[in-house]
């Protein structure tokens, strides 16, 4: 047991919905090689290996469950030998099938489980900050709502959505804790300074802590035919007809987002709750980020009345002449020249090779 545990996290388990390709981070991330599987801040690990770092740091290993599709199952096990519970989906859903199936699963064997939901690929640098807020939402969980963190703001991001908080809540072990107002999608600049400006909004960085029987609850009410798909998954889950059962039932399975699917509506409806975060958080969605945490450009780049950020991972020497603020990344098939300004738009990098055919660099 992490020395660290205590007996409100004795019935924690933590989910790591471990998809998506990182299409912001090409040419470095690929969908057979995506970010979460990639050192992109220098530690020596992997962002998925750092995620469990944090986690396996708070609750047994055995109560950490990574849900991923089959083509990267064997990587996560080579880069995680102590997981024990890897829940491989047909086909990728969003986040919503994803977390819904692990809490069914859980749920079935442990009814009183709490459930965090944390992303494979995020960076956090205060572990006590960290262990903190987790402690909060699980306490809050244990009121029946749903709780999530809120980062506190750095600056006017218009890359993150936001979360406006209202009043503070009575929760015995969550002093902190405040009702929801509502979920902001990503806002522009001046609307961004506003929240910042007010206090009451904080990043929204994705993380949900709820009992699972209120999870399911909820998504039998909003989602009901995702609800029934995925109860039946987990009836089967320790069955000999498991394979079967899974691929039948998924493909028809709702594609959504936690976020669509309960967060939002449950919020208008009073049913969750934030918890702060005073750690530094980033979900490295884009080059601008990796800056931003301080990734150093590569060894050897020759900057001419220019400035920025260069990545060589095949060990070119990189000049730049006369650009600010450029943005190069080098792999072996390919290379990016962009700038920090259009950092968000290199996704659609790949949706253009998408449709070129080139499957093959994306």
């Amino acid at each position: 047991m992490p020395a660290t545990e205590n007996s409100a996290l004795t019935s924690f388990h933590a989910v790591i919905p471990a998809g998506g390709a990182g299409t912001r981070l090409w040419p470095l991330s690929r969908a057979s090689r995506p970010k979460f599987l990639l050192d992109l801040n220098g530690s020596g690990r992997s962002l998925l290996q750092q995620t469990w770092d944090r986690l396996v740091d708070l609750i047994p290993a055995e109560r950490i469950h990574v849900v991923t599709g089959a083509a990267h199952a064997g990587a996560i096990g080579e880069q995680l030998p102590d997981l024990t519970s890897l829940i491989v989906e047909p086909s990728p859903r969003d986040s919503m099938p994803a977390i819904g199936l692990a809490a069914a699963i859980i749920g079935a064997k442990d009814p009183d489980a709490v459930i965090g939901s944390f992303a494979a690929d995020h960076v956090i640098d205060d572990q006590i900050a960290f262990a903190e807020a987790i402690r909060q939402a699980v306490a809050v969980a244990g009121q029946g709502l749903i709780s999530t963190i809120g980062i506190t703001p750095t600056g006017p991001s218009t890359a993150f959505g936001y979360i406006e908080a209202g009043a503070l809540l009575d929760v015995e072990g969550a002093t902190s804790a405040r009702a929801i107002t509502r979920f902001v999608e990503k806002p522009d600049e001046a609307t961004a300074a506003a929240y910042v400006a007010d206090g009451d909004h904080s990043w929204n960085g994705g993380m949900f802590v709820t009992r699972t029987s209120v999870l399911l609850d909820h998504l039998a009410r909003l989602q009901p035919g995702l609800h029934d798909g995925l109860t039946r998954i987990a009836a089967a889950w320790q069955q000999p007809d498991r394979q079967e059962v899974l691929e039948n039932v998924w493909p028809a399975l709702t594609k959504i987002a936690i976020d669509h699917a309960i967060a939002e509506p449950v919020s208008l409806e009073g049913g969750m709750a934030m918890v702060p975060g005073s750690f530094s958080w980033d979900d490295l969605g884009d080059y601008a980020a990796l800056q931003d945490i301080g990734v150093t450009p590569a060894p050897g780049t020759v900057w001419v009345d220019a400035d920025g950020l260069t990545i060589a991972e095949d060990g070119t020497t990189i000049a730049v002449v006369g650009l600010h603020d450029v943005i190069v990344v080098r792999t072996v098939d390919a290379t990016l020249v962009t700038t920090r300004e259009h950092a968000q738009r290199v996704k659609d990098v790949v949706s253009a090779l998408k449709d070129r055919g080139r499957d093959d660099l994306v």
